[in-house]
């Protein structure tokens, strides 16, 4: 694909042209520069990674992005062995609540899903290990792409397990989210910043 020309906000230190969707949002940029493409081995972190990218589909994620405290309240922090034990009384507390996006599909499969973390951890060791496992080799991963052979493999393997809202798509934004993959685009200012902390990373597994 073609790359996209890079935002430039007015600090002058160019980033990747999605930004360019919020320009003057400071939290959609803080997002970017300190969290997006940087490695993650919490599994409670990664779930709440894998959980928001499912609600994302169909919608932007500074949607997400601004409702996220909200989505962290109703879904206990994404301790999944807690939300595995909510019931259909939670499912109906969620849909009532405005602060996150009331989906029932979205909700209740983020509610099963939880279940199936739990198993997965049980086999596993951790959803991170588990993870971390689907990192393709440095730079064989082209940039701007919606879906990669990896994501491809990690979505086909999760919904061996049972796990749903976990497309092929929504994966690779999982692997971009939290550092499976640098894809900070050639050029954006934080690329070289990711790319520290992913050689810096202590991989599990």
């Amino acid at each position: 694909m073609t790359a996209k020309p890079l935002y430039l906000p007015p600090d002058g230190r160019p980033r990747c042209a999605w930004c360019a969707a919020a320009a003057g949002d400071a939290l959609y940029l803080r997002y970017h520069d300190e969290e997006w493409g940087r490695p993650v081995a919490d599994d409670f972190r990664l779930f709440e990674k894998l959980c928001l990218e499912g609600f994302q589909s169909g919608l932007s994620w500074r949607t997400i992005l601004n409702k996220r405290e909200a989505f962290r309240a109703a879904f206990a922090g994404f301790d999944y062995n807690e939300v595995a034990r909510f019931g259909e009384k939670d499912v109906n507390r969620l849909l009532g609540d405005a602060g996150i996006v009331r989906h029932r599909g979205k909700i209740e499969a983020a509610i099963h899903n939880a279940g199936r973390c739990v198993e997965l951890v049980a086999q596993e060791g951790s959803l991170a290990a588990y993870l971390w496992r689907f990192e393709p080799p440095q730079n064989s991963v082209a940039h701007n792409l919606a879906q990669s052979a990896p994501s491809e493999a990690l979505s086909k393997d999760l919904k061996k397990r049972g796990w749903k809202f976990v497309g092929p798509t929504t994966m690779h934004a999982l692997m971009q989210a939290m550092g499976l993959i640098n894809d900070h685009q050639p050029g954006c200012h934080h690329w070289a910043e990711a790319q520290r902390a992913r050689e810096a990373f202590r991989r599990l597994g």
